[in-house]
């Protein structure tokens, strides 16, 4: 059976889980990725304006992740019990 359907089949908490965590690893991606602009010595002139908005999509990667890891947790773990 391929990931595709193994993931169809799961369960609706499971889901939530495994997307929150995605949304997670994305935030984390977005808060590197800020901190490396800011680390830069050689800063050209779009990067000093701000051209991409890492802070934004950090936040937001992190509150959806975050809703949806909360929202699967009561099942996740009553299944663990």
């Amino acid at each position: 059976m391929d990931l595709w359907n193994q993931f169809a089949l799961m369960s609706d908490a499971s889901q939530l889980a495994i997307v929150g965590g995605c949304f997670w690893l994305l935030a984390a991606i977005c808060g590197l990725m800020e901190r490396r602009r800011n680390r830069t010595r050689n800063v050209t002139r779009l990067e000093r304006v701000g051209f991409m908005p890492w802070t934004t999509m950090f936040v937001l990667c992190a509150i959806i992740g975050g809703g949806m890891l909360a929202m699967s947790m009561p099942v996740v773990i009553g299944g663990w019990l």
